[in-house]
């Protein structure tokens, strides 16, 4: 089993930069693998970006180049850099995890983009 806690949410004009973390309860060293997800108000969730424990990385087309994902194993966290943040970047954002074929989520954080 594997606890995940996000932090790192909060409100940011457009243009500018937050970077999440999801701290988990375990090693992530042998975690299949790890990642975002986000959900806006009316929208269904959506996979922002994935990193696998061999450090392969996906991201949604709407964030590549301004999202990066990185994992920690020592730290057992996995980061998600955002930058150049737009309006439609509002949602809140769960971490993920896949472990002996079980899915982990965690609380969820809000991150606001708006002037």
């Amino acid at each position: 089993q594997v606890h995940l806690v996000e932090s790192g949410g909060g409100l940011v004009q457009p243009g500018g930069s937050l970077r999440l973390s999801c701290a988990a309860s375990r090693s992530i060293f042998s975690i299949y693998a790890m990642g975002w997800y986000r959900q806006a108000p009316g929208n269904e969730r959506e996979l922002v970006a994935s990193i696998g424990n061999g450090g392969d990385t996906n991201y949604a087309d709407s964030v590549k180049g301004r999202f990066t994902i990185s994992r920690d194993n020592a730290k057992n966290t996995v980061y998600l850099q955002m930058n150049s943040l737009k309006p439609e970047d509002t949602a809140v954002y769960y971490c993920y995890a896949i472990s002996d074929g079980y899915n982990y989520w965690g609380q969820g954080t809000q991150v606001t983009v708006s002037s």
